[in-house]
């Protein structure tokens, strides 16, 4: 076990362990920096040494359910590997569920194919004389398309669960597993019992990011085993301030009998940080939280003022060389020249509104803008460096020239034989002339080096085919179809993408919607792949607002740039009042609805709340000094933390 079961308890954490003794149901809200995730394993932890004895002799055990599976991973090894406590991500666990209910699952396919069918059907009606006959057809063919599936779907022998949905398969998607299984749990008895049978105790890191019906789901779970005299500790751990998916449930409303704990301490950031954001936060719940003790090796510390601060440039700054003075300013400011470091030792991060701004920054702009344009899986799949049209890339081609480039011999065997179809043992086995294929293969893999060169002009599409030409590597069948490669390449690749469980390769051919994509995206220059490649792998000083929520840094740059953004989620100007409400704003807060202000407090507050050491804000405008009046009348910073263009400039 890690040494947050061995934390100091809190105050709340004292509060939690009396809920737990009594099995009652609660709400944890956690600020930021609160040491909401060691709360969370010493409630565990804490039961699991209470009740082991009866809960392995009954076979139950303690639930959690959190966000990612980087979190799933921490959580298990903070525990102790105990296998008293099952911890997964919750699409993995809806899923292990409702596996063996397969009838249920057939069923609920049907209604939901059934559902999108009378959509499209609506909307086709719908249809004016200005509607384009592309949109028509995709209509057309999309009603066909599901019309068909209602006959096949009940014929369908086996579901399983995959990333991608595809019904004629038997193939369920994520949104499907959010989609069904809550509707399920409600609407059947059976699984709100073998869920409060099976785990007593069930608890939800990061609720606030939980879906609704979910939420609402276990509410019903619990509802139904009070009902039937039941015990089960129902328990939320999370902070609605730090909310910042759409799809979160954000604050948990308490039932009859629930106890909310709030824990207030911050052990994360600096005095002057944490006014900072106990002020953006004031104007939200208005939870303000205290410094808490920072312990190193047993022994409190000193408690450490830090810095933050806002600096206010006009529209009219060219932002990359702003950013350079910005920064310069920091260093010189502060004394500490790790402001203006770029390498690892500095923990600098510098935050932008979203992936575009960090694309344009890190020179991978093309590439981005060709995903953006597609669906929305082909958008997430992107942003998550997983998108199957770039994984030759990401598995190979880029780490080959990266290994030739500085000089790793052994790493370009390594990588060639596990993906090389030259070295295919039974290809290998049957070549005739093993030295000369030998010597073909390293000017091959020379060459590449050349074409991935970081200020090259060749395409991807040029390299893709290099690559195969040369074989380096066998490619997805899909890749190979758009290149109009040999038969025999698409057979190959077919054969690997079932041989991996990828899916049928002939079913993906036939009609993939992210050919266009796959097309735009041939074009690109491959030397953005490696910009691309430094900012999924985070070894870049950029992350997006969004990407960092649970981090912390020493230093973090807060980039608010409402021009530069094209999301129209937040709006930087309308939370400190430079532009007014919308009416749709102002329609969402008459019916009690979610606004944009209401979106961006919480994004600002979850970004500066980040810092460990160093705060600063860059604010770009077309209204400086009425921004900076805002800023003084908000008491965000101190007048002596407010700066301008001439004072970075000097």
């Amino acid at each position: 076990m890690t040494t947050r079961i061995h934390n100091p308890d809190t105050p709340a954490d004292l509060e939690l362990r009396r809920v737990l003794d009594r099995m009652g149901c609660f709400v944890m809200v956690s600020g930021a920096g609160s040491g909401k995730t060691t709360s969370l394993v010493k409630a565990m932890a804490h039961v699991a040494k209470q009740r082991r004895a009866e809960l392995l002799k009954s076979g139950r055990q303690i639930a959690c359910i959190t966000y990612t599976e980087v979190a799933e991973h921490e959580l298990v090894r903070d525990l102790g590997n105990d296998p008293l406590c099952h911890v997964s991500t919750i699409h993995s666990f809806l899923w292990q569920l409702i596996r063996p209910f397969q009838t249920d699952i057939r069923r609920w396919a049907v209604r939901r194919n059934q559902e999108k069918l009378d959509e499209l059907q609506q909307k086709q009606a719908g249809f004016g004389s200005r509607v384009q006959a592309k949109t028509r057809e995709a209509t057309r063919r999309e009603i066909e398309e599901c019309e068909q599936l209602q006959s096949i779907i009940p014929g369908v022998p086996k579901f399983t669960y995959e990333t991608g949905r595809d019904y004629r398969l038997g193939i369920l998607g994520h949104d499907d597993i959010l989609r069904m299984v809550p509707t399920l749990i409600r609407e059947r008895p059976l699984l709100c019992r073998v869920i409060s049978q099976k785990y007593p105790y069930f608890f939800f890191d990061e609720s606030q990011d939980t879906d609704d019906g979910v939420v609402d789901a276990m509410k019903e779970v619990s509802r139904q085993a009070s009902e039937q005299g039941r015990s089960f500790c129902l328990g939320f751990f999370g902070d609605p301030m730090q909310k910042i998916y759409t799809a979160g449930k954000g604050s948990i409303d308490l039932l009859d009998g629930w106890v909310k704990i709030e824990k207030t301490e911050n052990f994360r950031c600096p005095t002057r940080v944490l006014a900072t954001i106990n002020r953006i936060r004031y104007d939200g719940d208005r939870l303000q939280q205290t410094v808490g003790p920072r312990m190193r090796d047993g022994t409190e510390m000193p408690q450490e003022q830090g810095t933050s601060c806002i600096i206010i440039l006009p529209l009219s700054e060219d932002r990359e060389t702003s950013a350079g003075h910005v920064r310069t300013y920091l260093a010189a400011k502060n004394a500490d020249p790790l402001w203006s470091k770029d390498d690892p030792e500095a923990d600098l991060r510098v935050l932008v509104i979203e992936h575009a701004m960090a694309a344009r920054r890190l020179g991978f702009d093309k590439l981005y803008d060709v995903f953006n344009r597609g669906s929305e899986s082909a958008k997430a799949s992107f942003r998550e460096g997983k998108n199957w049209v770039l994984t030759p890339f990401q598995s190979l081609l880029l780490p080959l020239a990266d290994a030739v480039r500085n000089g790793r011999p052994y790493e370009v065997m390594s990588l060639l034989r596990s993906h090389s179809p030259a070295l295919d043992p039974k290809s290998f086995r049957q070549t005739p002339n093993v030295v000369e294929l030998l010597s073909k293969l390293k000017a091959a893999v020379q060459q590449l080096e050349k074409l991935l060169a970081v200020n090259g002009t060749t395409t991807i599409g040029e390299v893709l085919r290099f690559a195969h030409d040369g074989r380096l590597i066998r490619l997805d069948a899909r890749i190979a179809r758009v290149l109009e490669l040999p038969d025999d390449s698409k057979e190959a690749a077919q054969n690997e993408v079932a041989a991996d469980g990828a899916g049928a390769a002939d079913a993906a051919i036939q009609d993939d919607p992210i050919e266009e994509v796959l097309l735009n995206c041939l074009g690109c220059p491959a030397s953005q792949l490696w910009g691309y490649r430094e900012y999924i792998e985070d070894r870049s000083v950029y992350s997006t607002q969004q990407g960092i929520k649970g981090a912390e840094f020493q230093r973090v740059l807060v980039v608010l740039d409402d021009e530069e953004s094209n999301h129209f989620l937040f709006s930087y100007d309308k939370l400190f009042g430079i532009s007014p409400p919308s009416d749709t704003d102002r329609r969402n807060q008459a019916e009690g609805k979610e606004t944009v202000v209401e979106r961006t407090r919480r994004l600002f507050y979850v970004c500066c709340s980040r810092a460990l050491k160093g705060l600063a804000v860059v604010c770009y405008t077309s209204q400086p000094d009425v921004l900076k009046k805002k800023v003084i009348e908000s008491g965000l910073f101190p007048t002596d933390c407010i700066f301008d263009a001439g004072e970075i400039q000097t």
